[in-house]
């Protein structure tokens, strides 16, 4: 048996990192990207996230953060993932520019595969079950998988069908389906099956969002952390 946990969409929330990695002791941890954006602390989150082991993908923010394109992004996303670009060090910059754009590996024998937005389009495609669900079966057979983990659309689900599971664990940093606490899953492995658990956990909101207007991001990435959309 082994336990693995999912998480996604930091988005530079230093509180909420710190308060959902205490609650995952040594267990392996596997990031669906968005490290970066909207927050206040990106360096501060990747080298929490580097040394504590967290494999990753890359994100659209994070994409955009090294690249400088943000013309998929509205005003006060491209303000922030500017602001990010320009304060991150070397170091997180390469360290972004590193990540894969998707990750498949095996647990207890067991095909995992990771990306950030969908296995057809790894940055930007936002997939629910309400929109995807008939495709669920497809990406699983299409990728050999028993179980996909996916990010970007800051709302966790689990769906479960005859070929596997196709999970997002919502958003650590930045949740958006009206619980402000920090999202996450964690799966176990055993005997080639997946039970999967969706966790929540709060964290210090107003720490965060003191952060985010100090240095001047726009009120609503602070705003928003409270609400929880």
């Amino acid at each position: 048996m082994k336990k693995v946990a999912f998480v996604s969409d930091v988005h530079a929330n230093l509180e909420a990192l710190q308060a959902v990695l205490a609650k995952l002791g040594d267990m392996s941890i596997y990031c669906l990207g968005d490290i970066v954006g909207y927050g206040a602390s990106p360096n501060e989150v990747i080298a929490l996230l580097r040394s504590r082991g967290v494999t990753s993908v890359l994100g659209n923010h994070d994409y955009a953060v090294i690249t400088g394109s943000t013309s998929d992004f509205n005003a006060r996303a491209a303000i922030s993932a500017k602001w990010t670009a320009r304060v991150i060090s070397a170091e997180s910059e390469e360290y972004l520019k590193s990540l894969p754009q998707e990750l498949s590996f095996d647990v207890e024998g067991s095909r995992i595969y990771l990306t950030h937005g969908s296995p057809l389009d790894h940055l930007w495609e936002y997939v629910d079950p309400g929109t995807h669900s008939e495709l669920f079966d497809f990406y699983l057979k299409r990728l050999s998988a028993r179980l996909i983990a996916l990010g970007h659309t800051h709302v966790p689900y689990v769906w479960k069908g005859e070929n596997g599971t196709v999970l997002n664990p919502g958003s650590v940093g930045q949740p958006r389906d009206g619980d402000n606490r920090s999202s996450y899953v964690v799966a176990t492995f055993e005997n080639g099956e997946v039970e999967v658990q969706e966790k929540r956990t709060s964290y210090d909101i107003r720490g965060a969002a003191e952060k985010i207007r100090e240095a001047g991001l726009p009120e609503e990435h602070a705003s928003r952390l409270f609400v929880g959309m």
